[in-house]
Order: C-alpha cells, then sequence, then structure tokens
C-alpha cells in the first residue's frame, strides 16, 4: 500500500513510497497532522543513491515492526537534500551541533514546531555494541513525549539558542593573509605517500586542489603545486576512479584511494575535470588530460539526458551489494578476455585470485603502472560486459546548480583542448536549463518527468552566474555575459544580507524555516556564497565596473571574517580572492589565415582572459600577415609579437 510519497517527482522519495512506514512529503500536512494529533515528527534526509540510506529502509523503513512504532506514535517526513537543500542545511547544523558529525541518512526528532530535540544519522534496527537501535530508540522517544513533552520542548528550545549563535566574526577589510594560512594548513596535513590530506576516508574536494594550484602560481610555490598533482595522480592511479568506464566515485573508504564508497555523483566528476584540466594547463602532463577527457567520456555517455542536461548520480549498489558493478573476480576477467590477455589484464591493474575488496577486485594502478596502456579493447568488453549482467539505478533528476557545474567543467576543458564538441555539450545544457529550469530571472531547484520543482535557493543562482560567465569566456558571446549579469541581480535581490553582509541560503520565494543560514563553507561543494564572490569578482574585471568591484570587495570582506577560524575550508572564497589581488592577464590573438584556433587555444594559459580575432581590427592588427598576440598585465600592454609567448606551455 502506497503512503503519501506517491506522488513525488523525486527519486529518493519515490524509493520508500512503498514501505510500510506513512511518510508524508516535507509541507503543511504533515505538521497540521502532528500538532492535531499531538505527536512529534521524525525526519529523515538523504538521496536516493546513498548506500547507507539504503541499508536503513532495508532494516528499519520496511520492518513492520518498527513502521508500526513509528505510524503510531509519529508523524514522519522524507526529504530529498538535493532537491531541498535549506532543510537539509538547517538540520545538518543541528546533527552537527548535537553529535559532533553529520551524513546521510540523517535522522531528527522534533516538535510540530519544527524545532528539533534529538539528531543522529543512521541507526540500526536493533541495539547493539553500544549503538542505539532504532526500535529502542523510537520506544524511549515516544514515551518520553506522553511523559515529559516540557522538557524535550524546552531542549528543542536550547539546542536552537546554540544553533542560532553567530559562527562568523564581522569583518570590515579583505585579509589578504588567508591564502597564506590556508596554504600551511593543507602542508600540515598531506599525506605525501597517498596523496590527500589526512586519513581515511579521503574525499576528492576538487576545489581545494584548484586553489592550491592558483595559489602555487601566484606564489612560484612548487611544493604547492606537489600537494595538488600528487593528489590527482594517486586519485587516478586508485579505485575511486573508475579504471573500466571512467569517471570518479565520491570518496575513498581508505587512505590509499583504493576503496572507494561506489556512487558516482554528477558535481564531483564536473569539479574533477576542472581540476586535471588545470594541472594539465599547468604542468604540461598529458595523464592529467586524459583524465579529464575520459571524465568527461564518462558524463557525456552515461549522465547525459537526450535533450543535453545531465542527471544527478549512479548509485553504489546494484543487485542489493555495494560496489558489486565494479568489483571482478579474477577468474573472470581470465573468461571474458581469454588467458593470456586476461592475465597481462590482471597484471596491470592489480586484479588478483585473493582480490583487494571483498573477495573480489577493485582495478586500480596503485602498483606503479604506467597510466597509459594498449588494454582499450578489453576495457570496451569488460564495460559491456557490466552493463548487460549488472543494472545501476541512475538518479535521474535534473539539478541547476550540478548541470552549472558541468557547464563549467566542458566550458574549460574546450578551452584547454580546442575540441568542439566540449563546447556544444555545454551551451545544450545551458539552453536545457534556459527551457526547463528558468522562468524569467528566477531558477528552479530540478527536472524530472517533464516538471520543474522548488523554486531556487542561493546555490542555482551562483553556480549559474559561474557557469554564464564560463561560456562567455570560452565564446565571447555578450549574451552570456549580460544573462550572467541578470542571475547576478537577480540574487542580490533574492538572498543579499544588506545589514550583515553575505547571502543568506533561501530567500523570499521559498519556504520560511526556524533557522536562515549563511552558508559559508566549502565542504563537498563550494558554498553559494564562495561562488558568488567569485562572479562578482570576474564580472568586476571582465567589464571594469566599479558597482561590481564594491560588491565583489564586500562579499570578500564578508567572507574574511567567516573563513578567520579555518581558511582551509573556505577555498572557492579563497580562490576568489587569488583572482582578485592577481587579475587574469588579458590577452588577444589575431590569427593569420593560416593558422588554426584550435591549436592556438591548446597553448593558451586558463588563468587568462582570451580574445581570439579571426580578422583584424583598428585596434588589433597582424604583424607582417602572421598571427600575432597582444598581452596586457597589471595595467600594462607589452609591444605585440607574433611569437607565441606560450609555446613552451601545454
Amino acid at each position: 500500500m502506497s503512503n503519501h510519497l506517491k506522488d513525488q517527482s523525486s527519486p529518493y522519495l519515490l524509493q520508500h513510497a512503498e514501505n510500510p512506514v506513512d511518510w508524508y512529503p516535507w509541507g503543511e500536512e504533515a505538521f497540521v497532522k502532528a500538532k492535531a494529533e499531538n505527536k512529534p515528527v521524525f525526519l529523515s534526509i538523504g538521496y536516493s543513491t546513498c548506500h547507507w540510506c539504503h541499508v536503513m529502509e532495508q532494516e528499519s523503513f520496511e520492518n513492520l515492526e518498527i513502521a508500526e512504532i513509528l505510524n503510531k506514535n509519529f508523524v514522519s517526513i522524507k526529504v530529498d537534500r538535493e532537491e531541498r537543500p535549506d532543510i537539509d542545511s538547517v538540520y545538518m547544523s543541528v546533527c552537527q551541533a548535537l553529535t559532533g558529525n553529520g551524513g546521510w541518512p540523517m535522522s531528527i526528532f522534533m516538535t510540530p514546531d519544527q524545532k528539533p530535540f534529538f539528531a543522529g544519522t543512521y541507526f540500526p534496527p536493533i541495539s547493539s555494541r553500544g549503538m542505539a537501535g532504532m526500535h529502542d530508540l523510537l520506544t524511549v522517544i515516544a514515551e518520553q513525549w506522553k511523559s515529559n513533552k516540557e522538557e524535550l520542548i524546552l531542549s528543542a528550545e536550547r539546542i536552537l539558542t546554540h544553533v542560532w549563535a553567530e559562527d562568523g566574526s564581522f569583518c570590515e577589510h579583505i585579509d589578504t593573509s588567508l591564502p597564506d594560512a590556508a596554504s600551511k594548513l593543507f602542508a600540515r596535513n598531506f599525506d605525501k605517500k597517498h596523496g590527500g590530506f589526512g586519513g581515511a576516508p579521503k574525499f576528492p574536494s576538487p576545489h581545494n586542489l584548484l586553489f592550491l594550484m592558483l595559489y602555487a602560481q601566484a606564489r612560484g610555490e612548487k611544493n604547492t603545486f606537489f600537494m595538488a598533482s600528487h593528489t590527482l595522480e594517486m586519485m587516478r592511479r586508485g579505485g575511486i576512479f573508475d579504471h573500466i568506464g571512467f569517471g570518479f566515485s565520491r570518496y575513498s573508504t581508505d587512505k590509499y584511494f583504493l576503496i572507494p564508497h561506489f556512487e558516482k555523483m554528477l558535481y564531483d566528476n564536473a569539479l574533477l575535470i576542472m581540476a586535471y584540466t588545470a594541472a594539465y594547463k599547468i604542468s604540461g602532463d598529458a595523464g592529467f588530460l586524459d583524465t579529464a577527457e575520459k571524465t568527461a567520456a564518462y558524463i557525456l555517455r552515461d549522465l547525459r539526458d537526450k535533450e543535453g542536461a545531465f542527471y544527478s548520480a549512479q548509485d553504489a549498489d546494484s543487485g542489493g551489494e555495494e560496489g558489486r558493478f565494479y568489483t571482478w573476480r579474477y577468474e573472470d576477467v581470465l573468461k571474458l578476455l581469454g588467458k593470456e590477455r586476461g592475465e597481462r589484464f590482471c597484471k596491470h591493474f592489480g586484479i588478483t585470485e585473493r582480490g583487494n575488496f571483498e573477495g573480489r577486485n577493485i582495478p586500480n594502478l596503485l602498483n606503479g603502472n604506467a597510466l597509459s596502456d594498449s588494454f582499450e579493447g578489453e576495457k570496451e568488453l569488460m564495460y559491456s560486459y557490466r552493463k548487460t549482467h549488472y543494472r545501476l539505478h541512475m538518479d535521474d533528476k535534473i539539478l541547476t546548480s550540478w548541470n552549472s557545474l558541468t557547464i563549467c567543467a566542458l566550458s574549460l576543458l574546450y578551452r584547454a583542448t580546442g575540441k568542439e564538441d566540449y563546447l556544444k555539450a555545454a551551451k545544450q545544457a545551458q539552453q536545457f536549463v534556459e527551457k526547463s529550469l528558468a522562468y524569467g530571472n528566477t531558477l528552479y531547484v530540478s527536472f524530472r518527468n517533464h516538471i520543474r520543482f522548488v523554486k531556487g535557493f542561493l546555490d542555482e543562482y551562483a553556480y549559474y552566474a559561474a557557469a554564464l560567465i564560463s561560456l562567455y569566456e570560452a565564446t565571447l558571446e555578450e549574451a552570456y555575459l549580460n544573462r550572467a549579469e541578470q542571475i547576478c541581480k537577480e540574487a542580490g535581490r533574492q538572498f543579499a544580507d544588506e545589514a550583515g553582509g553575505g547571502y543568506f541560503l533561501y530567500g523570499e520565494g521559498n519556504d520560511s524555516l526556524i533557522m536562515k543560514p549563511k552558508e559559508t563553507y566549502d565542504g563537498a561543494l563550494p558554498s553559494g556564497n564562495s561562488v558568488m564572490a567569485y562572479c562578482l569578482v570576474r564580472l568586476f574585471q571582465i567589464l571594469d565596473d566599479q558597482a561590481y568591484e564594491r560588491l565583489a570587495k564586500g562579499q570578500l570582506a564578508f567572507l574574511s571574517g567567516e573563513a578567520g577560524a579555518y581558511p582551509a575550508g573556505h577555498c572557492m572564497f579563497l580562490t576568489s580572492l587569488l583572482f582578485y589581488l592577481n587579475p587574469p592577464q588579458k590577452i588577444t590573438v589575431v590569427l593569420s589565415e593560416q593558422e588554426e584556433e584550435t591549436e592556438i587555444r591548446r597553448k593558451l594559459p586558463l588563468y587568462a582572459d582570451v580574445r581570439i580575432l579571426l580578422r583584424e581590427t583598428k585596434e588589433y592588427k597582424r604583424i607582417d600577415g602572421k598571427t600575432t598576440y597582444y598581452i596586457c598585465k597589471d595595467h600594462t600592454c607589452l609591444p605585440p609579437s607574433t611569437r607565441n609567448p606560450f609555446d613552451s606551455e601545454a
């Protein structure tokens, strides 16, 4: 029998529509019911490709006894954190304040007025090894609500008072010392042998690596670049990268980048394309470009909608088993490829009879073998085999923010390679956003089954503005720049805090919650506030508009206060700050009639504002009919030259 989720759009909510738990979506109906029946609310937040969300569903939410306790004593609400980041943000801050950590599935118990009094993440069905089980926890909370409700309500008030306390400190000026401080923090935590920072688990956090690379360029710090490049190489070698079908998993459960949490997210792969592309352009190492292009191939092949937009994620589980899709038995590889070819393949990719993951194998190159190989045919056979034998759940909702990141990534990859297919894909995704996720200047969070859902939050506007700026940088088409300005101005109208600085997560078109957060921490994704800082800085630099400079300086000052306590947790802001402190050089290239634009583009740096002209103008002429370079930096222009100053670079 279906519950109240059966008509929802979210794949995550629909996964729970047949549970015996009488789930409600977030909305007035659920809270009116809780008040009328004097029941506490159980809020469960997750997403459709979350492994531990699946586990908790199977163990607890499909358990008839647990469902009966929930239905009798609680009003139960399910939320997709990707569709409602506002709700997730508010209650994640509560969970972290109460438990010291967070994650998904997130479990919140609260009053009918949405005030939380208990929080956690995953709970097993039965208490064991000192960990509270769902059955016992529900029983205790139900009894406490009946006998001691006033104390639970007071507890909720105390929790909110604590969480509402201001974390950041007001800052009137931009703190230019923060990039140096962040670099030192990363250096202290850098794993010189295995790459990454700290111990397990290790997340890719590509925006951190982008900051380190930009910092290394700005300061001439080879050691800082090594932290980023070595991490990128070890991730490419490890099992976190899918050596058969390409693309990256969400994170590594060990310190080696060998054993991943197998789900693949669009946002991780988009950000990693940017990081590997930047590493290639700085170092000239073709292995980095190969990784960026293979990751793009995965996105374009497996996550792309027929209209050009991109789906959100692929699951970690197949056939009810985590990682089954991605792991191999030694004998199966030999059977598929033949003994001789199979043995060579297994030796190259570290596949053994013993296995490296629960008796099976995750292909990897942590053995030091070459990244470039001659096994393309074998990979195609193995890819086809697993596609026909196993099936992965696809979260097919289309998110504005994550599609915007992908537009940024494909635009950057086009600038690095000159390959028109990347630019075409970026443009098609942007056209989809305009057609299906925008209404005038209003953006929406998600699209599925021909319907758009939930008016956008700060991230939608900030990320989409960044995507439009990226497309402008790749094409110099003024329409993209004009649209970026419109979106930024709308973000200011809806979300800006004129009194305290920065931008709120949600605005006038969104639901009103118990808190109105300003997210500034750059976690798995850069915060909307950090991306807004980047957009404002770039609009100022491109347009030379003093109004944008004032806005950019104000945002950078606000974030300086927020980042002061832990600058390494605010890397997208620090990248924006480095752009502001070190404006990109301006390069205009007038092509000769014989020169190919693609070849020129591949040799130009990414960290530059580039114009490529096919014809001469009054201001920009060819010298002796040859391709001519005009370069300006720090308000000084060099004499025009027919020598490409970037020939020695990638």
